[in-house]
């Protein structure tokens, strides 16, 4: 197997999926799926409810493990990849439904993605002397520069728990942006957002890739969005890819208009 990483130059692929699959039971959740995302692009995943987005984006950051097929990171093949691997070599991610400490701050929780970053033993941390007061500091300033860039600074304290969903939205793409990734995994970033929050949320996403050069994939159904935003779309359909390509040729591919209009089946 191997395991080199290699720089990945823009709009080469700095993941490739080939002919992944994955079952749970009797469910094929994934049917030989092959595609790539290159670097500094926005990737678009979209398909019907139960099509297989979600399972694919957790095949990505080993979540779930593939049957069959093999995930190329940065040069490395791998027939899996694990979370913490996933995580320490620049993947982030979302998720479909807000995952954060309901009682913590804003600030805490995006603090909370640094972890990886930081270099300090364990001991010094919870005496939080020396070596550590000053790597908390440094992280510390990482964090409000993201509060600052997501316009968040007046929840910067209020515990996210006490927040409306959009904002905890945004404090969850804060803490996956402290993680500094090089590839982010959006996973519905938009549902439940009313039509204001999705075009701050779309300004946030188009922002983040092109002011910090980071590759996104998202998950999104709501296609005016995709068609504004993505660079090139994939779209699955129980599971299969029925379509991959630019957003125009996407939104033009009949077998995605029929799937969308449920007459495929």
């Amino acid at each position: 197997m191997n395991t080199a990483i290699a720089e990945i130059q823009p709009g080469k692929p700095i993941l490739a999926m080939d002919h992944i699959s994955l079952s749970f039971g009797g469910v094929k959740a994934i049917r030989d799926v092959s595609f790539d995302i290159r670097k500094g692009e926005i990737r678009a995943i979209i398909g019907p409810n139960g099509a297989g987005k979600t399972s694919l984006l957790n095949v990505i950051n080993g979540f779930y493990h593939p049957q069959e097929g093999i995930i190329n990171y940065k040069g490395a093949k791998r027939n899996d990849m694990k979370p913490y691997v996933a995580a320490s070599q620049g993947i982030a991610r979302t998720f479909q439904n807000v995952a954060l400490f309901a009682g913590m701050s804003t600030l805490d929780n995006i603090m909370s993605g640094r972890m990886l970053k930081m270099k300090v033993a364990l001991p010094w941390h919870i005496i939080r002397f020396g070596p550590a007061e000053r790597e908390e500091i440094e992280h510390r300033e990482f964090v409000e520069q993201i509060i600052d860039f997501l316009e968040i600074q007046a929840i910067r304290r209020t515990p996210v728990g006490r927040l409306p969903y959009g904002l905890q939205k945004r404090v969850e793409l804060g803490r996956a942006l402290a993680m500094e990734p090089e590839l982010l995994l959006l996973d519905e970033p938009m549902a439940g957002m009313n039509l204001e929050e999705k075009e701050d949320m779309s300004r946030f996403v188009l922002d983040v890739n092109d002011q910090f050069g980071t590759t996104i994939a998202l998950i999104e159904h709501d296609m005016g969005v995709v068609m504004d935003i993505s660079d090139r779309v994939i779209v699955l359909d129980y599971g299969q890819k029925i379509a991959d390509g630019t957003p125009d040729e996407v939104k033009n591919n009949q077998n995605v208009i029929d799937a969308y209009l449920g007459v495929a089946h």
